[in-house]
């Protein structure tokens, strides 16, 4: 008995009574599918084999299956209208924890049998597929198979056998037993849990099905796998500190590493994080790139995983708020359940600190600086020694040398490297990043924007506003209503960020750009300027530096010291120490980064010049840095000597970490040359010696003087002395005379600016950047590294008034 189908379409059918398969155990199935033809046919097929058979149609599976569980589900893919429907009906039956483990086969019409449509079907959940024309031999012995067989997720398994993850109840089976083990035969050991901070991000727009995929993604990477692909692979990442991995139901990677050191575990975790920052994955099809959060505890403080896992957690919700791929520690103040003790404690003592350095900051240089070198010029005197006159002709040289390495620069600056004169490849789309803490940049973010919707690129551009604010504000809607007028801004609000570097972090994974410009919040960059920045990335280089222009010099004397001292610093001082040293440095703003490059990178917001910190890290990892004096930036300068104060010593304090951070390893590195590590030398080394060896000279006078019985006996008119000194302050006129030579064509025709800045320089504001310089050693010796924000004062009357500066 037959009955002949629908033109077009071949059914799963009994050919004939005699052609009936063996009759089968029996069991209840299951028939989903719209109804008409195509199910009755199946359903006499099921019931001709030996099946009970009911019925549901797409959208009803889950209430049948609760009402009545079936053994298995055979579905239909094609609907009455043609409509592929199979794909719904796999997503519903496996949305429900009923259905997860019910084995599910999808019969196709024959134009829909093609190889690419099944593979969908399987990959979506799919237990089997076959065409409706198969013998019903087949199909009832492939639900047979199915039934003696029966499939099981695979989190119920102890281990995923494609990737080798443990589940989440498996891997703390596998974590107790470790730390079950005597604590004589526990060795060391660390607890490792990796979260991805863009999780939310993902899950609300390609469902809850990537947390599996995301923890697939970032196993492949620990084991050496593609990063398409979950498959590990030996000497991974992690592969030699590391047997086991699990995931969560959040989509985090469970790590455990036995017996490995803290110092090896730390260091294996950071290379992981920026493995996985640096490569592009395929989740739900999608090409996206990820931000780990590592958070790790030492497994010999606990007894059982609760606590451990616990700790972990709270640690890699340390790491999401920075960003920076570097693992995080638990520490007892992270603790989720009761943080609000721990965290008082830590901001009380960070007032004590604040307040003990404003109470020494006066004093405690002096004492050091002088009072101290004096003492012990003194005491080798009386014990037969001038180490007085020693020190005095080590300061002579050393200012000598100073003045000899400022006069070079210049020299080297106008032999700087020019532009590439075209670009080595097709322009590619790029990407601007506007790092705001919008309280400080309200009055001028608009404009700032605006000025970047109005630049000159040819291929797409993007403009990404990365900001935090405390509160709403009012700007905030006119930044909405531009975004909605302008599809390439793109805002993006990074909530609990409390730094530059964490608005950065949070951006570089969300740009579509080859290529990414950093900016502060007050900067107008040139229209050509990513034009010019392409012409470097696209003929070898990674990150290209550009000029900081001031543009409120007219607003105060203070303005006019620093819109100077920027064409000192970025026409005269980046260029030249680039030519004479062969690497340049990224400054925080106007600087242009292969995409690539930055997602490894990242910016360090415990570090007070992350600019600089990355340069470092940029560098070790061998990549080139230009220096472009052309490549032009208009940004806002601090109108009032606080401020200035302010953010002079976030900067010399920042230089100092970046120093006793990065300079003793690349003084042993390989990566660099002896040409180079002279240049870091200097960088790094001279630049913090420097201010504490100008004021020897005042302890020196004061023992020069006790010893003579008074100032009034001294011979002040030492031929070599004062050359010395005459070299020393020349210095400082040939620098004030190359910017005024190589600055941009407002700047120049300022010639009076230069004159000021000249005579302020000598007898004021060198001596203003080296006390700066003292304090900031001090405040970073008593641990206080805390960012100021400090208002600035309006710029004329009138004007606009100037934001706060977050200095």
């Amino acid at each position: 008995m037959s009955i002949s189908p629908p033109a077009g379409r071949a059914l799963v059918r009994p050919k004939s009574i005699s052609s009936r398969p063996d009759p089968a155990p029996g069991g209840h199935v299951l028939a989903v599918g719209s109804p008409g033809p195509s199910r009755e046919l199946l359903t006499r097929t099921l019931r001709l084999t030996g099946y009970d058979v009911t019925h549901a149609v797409p959208g009803d599976v889950q209430r049948q299956v609760r009402q009545a569980p079936p053994d298995a589900i055979v579905a239909l893919d094609d609907g009455p209208d043609g409509r592929r429907q199979g794909l719904d009906v796999i997503r519903e039956v496996r949305a429900d924890p009923a259905g997860q483990a019910l084995p599910l086969l999808m019969v196709t019409a024959a134009r829909t049998h093609a190889p690419g449509a099944v593979a969908d079907l399987l990959t979506q959940g799919a237990d089997d597929c076959l065409p409706e024309a198969a013998d019903p031999r087949e199909l009832s012995a492939r639900i047979a198979a199915k039934l003696h067989r029966v499939p099981v997720p695979v989190e119920n398994l102890p281990r995923d056998p494609r990737t080798g993850l443990y589940s989440g109840p498996h891997f703390m089976d596998e974590l107790d037993r470790e730390l079950g083990r005597p604590s004589a035969a526990r060795r060391g050991g660390v607890l490792a849990v990796v979260g991805v901070a863009e999780m939310a991000a993902l899950e609300t727009r390609l469902g809850p099905r990537v947390r599996r995929e995301v923890a697939e993604r970032l196993a492949g990477v620990a084991m050496g796998a593609s990063p398409a692909r979950a498959e590990p692979r030996a000497g991974g990442r992690l592969g030699g500190v590391c047997d086991r991995l699990g995931w969560d139901e959040d989509g985090q990677l469970l790590v455990l590493m036995p017996g490995v050191d803290e110092e090896t575990a730390t260091r294996s975790l950071r290379e992981f994080a920026v493995a996985v920052a640096g490569t592009r994955f395929v989740v739900a099809d999608e090409n996206v790139r990820l931000t780990p959060a590592v958070g790790w505890t030492p497994l010999a403080e606990y007894a059982d995983h609760t606590r451990a896992v616990e700790h972990a957690r709270d640690a890699v919700a340390e790491a999401v708020r920075h960003r920076d791929l570097r693992p995080v520690r638990h520490e007892p103040w992270m603790r989720r359940s009761a943080p609000h003790g721990h965290r008082r404690a830590r901001a009380g003592l960070r007032t004590l600190l604040t307040w003990a350095t404003r109470l020494l900051a006066p004093v405690l240089p002096l004492v050091l600086g002088v009072g101290v070198p004096f003492l012990l010029y003194q005491q080798a005197y009386e014990l037969g020694w001038d180490a007085a006159g020693s020190a005095y002709w080590v300061v002579v040289a050393g200012l000598v040398l100073s003045a000899l390495l400022i006069m070079l620069e210049c020299l080297f600056s106008l032999d700087a490297t020019d532009r590439p004169e075209r670009p080595g490849q097709p322009y590619p789309s790029a990407s601007a990043v506007i790092a705001a803490y919008l309280p400080n940049e309200a009055a001028t973010i608009v404009d700032t924007v605006e000025s970047f919707l109005r630049l000159d690129y040819p291929a797409e551009l993007e403009i990404v506003l990365a900001y935090n604010t405390p509160h709403p504000l009012p700007v905030e809607d006119t930044l909405r209503e531009m975004a909605a007028r302008d599809p390439r801004l793109v805002l993006l609000p990074v909530a609990g960020s409390t730094s530059k570097a964490q608005n950065i972090n949070a951006a570089v994974t969300r740009v579509r750009g080859e290529f990414v410009g950093i900016f502060d919040a007050d900067h107008h960059p040139a229209p050509n300027a990513f034009r010019h920045a392409w012409d470097w990335l696209s003929n070898g280089y990674d990150v290209v530096q550009g000029h900081c222009v001031i543009r409120n010099g007219d607003s105060s004397w203070v303005a006019r010291t620093v819109g100077v001292e920027f064409e000192t610093i970025y026409a005269v001082s980046h260029p030249g120490r680039t030519r004479m040293y062969g690497f340049g440095v990224f400054g925080g703003s106007n600087g242009f980064w292969r995409t690539d490059l930055l997602a490894r990178t990242r910016m360090h917001g415990s570090m007070l010049t992350e600019d600089i910190d990355s340069t470092m890290r940029a560098l070790n990892e061998g990549a080139r840095i230009a220096m472009d004096r052309t490549l032009i930036s208009r940004e806002l300068a601090p109108t009032l000597l606080r401020p200035l104060w302010n953010q002079r010593s976030r900067w010399a304090q920042g230089w100092l970490q970046v120093s006793l951070r990065h300079l003793w390893g690349a003084l042993r590195s390989p990566v660099y040359s002896r040409r180079q590590k002279t240049g870091l030398l200097v960088l790094l080394g001279w630049r913090e010696v420097q201010p504490w060896l100008t004021l020897q000279i005042l302890p020196i006078l004061v023992h020069a003087a006790w010893r003579a019985g008074g100032a009034d006996r001294l011979d002040w008119a030492v031929p070599v002395c004062l050359t010395a000194a005459a070299f020393t302050m020349s210095a400082g006129v040939v620098q004030a005379a190359f910017a005024w030579r190589l600055a941009v064509p407002e700047l120049r025709r300022r010639k009076a600016w230069f004159w000021r800045y000249l005579l302020v320089s000598t007898f004021f504001y060198s001596h203003f950047k080296n006390m700066v310089a003292r304090q900031a050693h001090l405040k970073e010796a008593l641990g206080d590294r805390q960012w100021r924000v400090t208002p600035r004062a309006a710029t004329e009357p009138g004007a606009v008034a100037e934001p706060a500066v977050r200095a």
